[in-house]
């Protein structure tokens, strides 16, 4: 019966006329250093689905894990795939796990659309937490797609975890880890790139792929660079994929495969990538992960910028860097160039002090000059392995990794508007008082830059002290310099001036006094005079043109008694209109202020 089954559906795979969609394999991590890899996993299917007389899938299954003492998980992918548009949310040991990618392939054939998934999680920490033991993949339910998936026997589900881990003993390693979702029949073709191979000893490939049937190898074959590999006789060359676990010698692991291949004899010292072709007429298989483990002593150079130093209004920088040699398996050898630029355009290159050691690097300061020609804002690129043309010197794991932009904005002065000096009436003794407030917006060409005044450039340099009051400012002695500083809070600032200047105005007269000692009025008081004017002279004159009275800047104001003429012996002078001359003896005033003044007693 079971025979009769699989000739049927044989027979009716080989009508089927596919178009497929997938996802293209593609590096999906890199591990370079003392690393080695295992899978474990399991099926959900109790019997090859080619075989089945009653259709089921499970939806829990278990496998074990079993590492050597000195070996250190340091990575550790969960993959699980099945038949229908997806399960993404299921258990580990009890845990919930929802998906962190997923795959996809959707099959048309005979006008019916099959779809298919495989999702992935990176479980590192569960595993590490766990270590060697069982692991139980539960509540993965593709029940709702087996009945249609069974019309053309790719009713499956199934789960796979690749430990990635490290042990001294082991010798330096490439492991490339690749994943998507590509299948045949009837031809794939996958590059593996990446590759440092120095040497073939001990290489070796793994495959995680699904829906492989045993009992089904029409045209069937594993090629790596052009030959075809397999495992017999676990894994005949005609029929790599066959429901096989070679690292358990397990034939019994229904429509998935985990197989590892030695390809020392497949791959030759210097290779960067290898050619992977999967054919078959008639066998359904989707290629999920593939893993290599590759012999490599190469260095790979990393560098970074840890900080800019910078100093106002200097276009001269300090780049603190570090150089790394990580995820290597060579020392990188002193000397290695760094060529550093400011956009595109080369600036110098500077070179590696010491042998950097695996996981080892190397910390320096580099001064940079930018030139005038580059932006105050611009992308500070330094490159190591690179000796000033994009060509390096050493031959490194990975050679797209040796670049570092930092953006950088230089520390310019904030540019300001003159500003013209101010001048204001003498209030005596070269004494003035100032309004310059609205000077803190006028000076600005950046409306963002803080201003403050000072009153020497000390205190500006150092921002200390600043004018608190520059809407009545008083002046103790002209000329003043007032100076201004603009911050542009970025760590750069400016200073400007300007001066106050004090300048002697016209007097104004008060032309009538009251002598009667009642606090107004009391003297002839000339405002803007008194210690301004400093050599004035004022004569008061009666009405017949007698002199009565003269004073200058030393002398008390007139309070309507003479000092001069026939009434000085008795000094008192009568109520009455009086005429008054103000010499002010100023280069800007020549000519005496004039007029009648009125003394009442």
């Amino acid at each position: 019966m079971k025979q009769l089954i699989k000739n049927a559906l044989i027979a009716n795979l080989l009508l089927i006329t596919s178009v497929l969609f997938g996802q293209d394999i593609s590096l999906f991590q890199q591990f370079n250093g003392r690393y080695d890899f295992v899978f474990i996993g399991n099926t959900l299917n109790p019997i090859e689905n080619s075989f089945q007389t009653s259709v089921s899938v499970l939806t829990s299954s278990s496998a074990q894990l079993s590492l050597n003492a000195n070996d250190q998980i340091e990575k550790a992918y969960l993959y699980w795939a099945g038949c229908g548009t997806g399960d993404f949310d299921i258990k580990l040991n009890g845990q919930s796990i929802s998906a962190d990618r997923t795959f996809s392939i959707q099959r048309v054939a005979s006008n019916l659309v099959f779809d298919y998934f495989s999702a992935f999680k990176d479980v590192t920490g569960q595993v590490q937490a766990t270590g060697n033991g069982n692991y139980t993949i539960s509540d993965l339910d593709v029940s709702a797609f087996i009945d249609f998936h069974a019309q053309r026997g790719t009713n499956f589900a199934g789960w796979a975890i690749i430990v990635v881990f490290k042990n001294p003993n082991l010798s330096l390693n490439q492991l490339n880890v690749y994943d998507g979702m590509q299948s045949v029949p009837d031809e794939v073709n996958i590059t593996l790139n990446s590759l440092n191979v120095i040497d073939n000893n001990d290489a070796k490939i793994g495959f995680l792929a699904w829906e492989g049937d045993s009992g089904i190898a029409v045209n069937e074959t594993l090629r790596i660079n052009g030959t075809p590999i397999g495992n017999p006789p676990l894994n005949p060359i005609d029929n790599a994929f066959n429901g096989t676990n070679s690292l358990t010698n397990s034939n019994v692991l229904y429509n998935m495969d985990l197989d590892v291949f030695p390809i020392q004899n497949n791959i030759a010292s210097g290779d960067t990538s290898a050619q992977i072709q999967l054919t078959s007429s008639q066998d359904f298989v989707m290629i999920n992960a593939i893993v290599t483990k590759l012999n490599s002593q190469l260095p790979d150079a990393m560098i970074g910028i840890n900080s800019i130093e910078k100093q106002c209004g200097s276009r001269s920088i300090k780049a603190n860097y570090k150089v790394t040699n990580s995820n290597s398996t060579a020392l990188l050898q002193l000397n290695t160039p760094i060529s550093i630029y400011a956009n595109t355009i080369y600036l110098r290159t500077i070179y590696t002090q010491t042998n950097i050691p695996i996981d080892g690097n190397e910390i320096g300061q580099v001064t940079v000059l930018i030139p005038n020609s580059i932006p105050n804002n611009f992308d500070l690129k330094f490159v190591v392995d690179d000796i000033g043309t994009g060509t390096g010197i050493v031959t490194e794991i990975n050679e797209t990794n040796n670049k570092f932009l930092m953006p950088v904005e230089l520390l310019i002065p904030p540019i300001f508007n003159s500003l013209p000096n101010l001048e204001s009436c003498n209030l005596g003794n070269s004494k003035g008082k100032f309004n310059f407030s609205d000077y803190g917006t006028l000076v600005k060409t950046n409306l963002n830059d803080n201003v403050n005044f000072f009153e020497s450039i000390e205190n500006a340099q150092n921002n200390v002290n600043p004018i608190l009051n520059s809407s009545n400012y008083n002046l103790l002695n002209s000329p003043k310099t007032i100076y201004i500083r603009l911050d542009n809070g970025l760590g750069c600032y400016s200073i400007t001036s300007f001066v106050l200047t004090t300048k002697n105005c016209l007097p104004t007269v008060n032309s009538f006094v009251s002598a009667d000692n009642d606090g107004f009025n009391d003297t002839f008081h000339v405002d803007g005079l008194k210690n301004i004017f400093l050599n004035h002279k004022i004569s008061i004159y009666n009405r017949w043109g007698k002199l009565v009275w003269t004073g200058n800047n030393n002398s008390n104001e007139w309070d309507g008694f003479a000092n001069n003429g026939l009434l000085i012996d008795d000094k008192q002078i009568p109520s009455g209109t009086y005429y008054y001359v103000i010499e002010l003896n100023d280069p800007d005033y020549t000519d005496p202020l004039t007029g009648y003044l009125y003394l009442t007693k």
